[in-house]
């Protein structure tokens, strides 16, 4: 099982909205495409969090399907409420992703 957190800034009170196109969305074929198979949103002040698990690491396959009509619609109907956490250095939905630099899964024995 693969992680991804996606990290933005969101417009106050936007949560409702966001959270409407993203069940819009995964109700298609987009999260089949990228191996997406939960997803949870956090808002922290005006802090956007998207956490994804995934069959496999979703960097490569979100980059595959940045054209895909469905991709980009929900990117643009997100763009009215979530923005880049630093715009000067994103590029891409992978400048968006945080790095994990430590876990601990209760399960894993130790």
């Amino acid at each position: 099982m693969h992680h991804a957190l996606i990290v933005a800034r969101m417009a106050p009170h936007a949560a409702p909205a966001i959270a409407d196109v993203f069940a819009a969305s995964d109700s298609g074929e987009l999260p089949h495409l990228v191996g997406v198979t939960r997803r949870s949103l956090f808002q922290f002040g005006d802090v956007y969090l998207h956490f994804m698990e995934a069959e496999r690491d979703p960097a490569p396959a979100i980059a595959k399907v940045a054209g895909h009509p469905e991709f980009r619609d929900v990117s643009e109907r997100l763009s009215a409420y979530v923005s880049a956490y630093d715009p000067q250095t994103w590029r891409s939905p992978k400048d968006a992703m945080a790095h994990c630099f430590y876990r601990w899964d209760r399960d894993a024995g130790s």
